[in-house]
């Protein structure tokens, strides 16, 4: 009886991610939305397509800021009108149990009002010296609001530096509409400067920056149609 009941609440717990994935992706015309939710129903049959936090790619300058497996990449279309301006990482779990860390060195904000997001600002881009940057993450929050960012990081925090791999919290299913809950995953965006010292509006691809070259992985849509990125030294598979 014990068994049945843990195989039955297995089953909604697949179902339940499975559910919210295609409330977040229902209109998505990406070739890669097969492949994430094979992975949402069992991420354990798929090992090879998992990337792990805190690792570095090569010599890339970013480290990955979360485990799983990136579904989404930068530049992917989901309704018409709307390029993806990051990348998504969904962690096969549970909101809450799939930490993230920072991806380089920065200045933390998180605003006020936000329940899911922090973005961190990057004094000197590690590829274009001089330039300023920043890094947007998202998500971080159940389907009601509830954040999962760390306590160390209170809404209203205001630049507070923070080393590259230090704990921001988990992934969480945030959207906004508690009817609507996305698949738990983080969104990681590059956020470009607005002239005046302040972050653009991530919202808008334009104001965003191709990932790729920051963590050593093909992460641009238009570049990659069908490989899973993985760290090289990963023997990941696109099967």
């Amino acid at each position: 009886m014990k068994t049945s009941l843990k195989i039955f609440a297995g089953a909604l717990i697949v179902g339940g991610l499975v559910t919210a994935y295609y409330f977040y992706r229902r209109t998505s015309d990406s070739p890669r939305s097969p492949k994430v939710e094979a992975w949402l129903r069992a991420p354990q049959d798929h090992p090879g397509w998992a990337i792990q936090a805190l690792q570095r790619c090569g010599n890339a300058p970013f480290i990955l800021p979360t485990s799983g497996f990136i579904g989404y990449l930068w530049g992917d279309t989901f309704q018409p009108g709307h390029r993806h301006q990051g990348i998504d990482i969904f962690g096969g779990s549970q909101p809450n149990q799939t930490p993230v860390y920072a991806a380089y060195d920065g200045y933390l904000t998180r605003l006020p009002d936000w329940k899911s997001s922090l973005i961190i600002r990057i004094p000197s881009d590690p590829l274009i010296p001089g330039r300023q940057i920043w890094t947007y993450y998202t998500h971080m929050a159940d389907a009601q609001g509830n954040s999962f960012i760390s306590p160390n990081f209170p809404a209203g925090t205001s630049e507070v530096f923070v080393k590259a791999g230090s704990l921001l919290g988990d992934q969480g299913d945030y959207s906004g509409d508690p009817n609507q809950p996305v698949g738990v995953h983080l969104h990681f965006s590059i956020v470009q400067e607005d002239g005046s010292g302040k972050f653009r509006n991530e919202l808008d691809i334009k104001n965003t920056i191709d990932p790729s070259p920051y963590f050593g992985l093909n992460l641009n849509a238009d570049k990659n149609r069908a490989q899973i990125p993985v760290c090289p030294s990963q023997n990941g598979s696109s099967d």
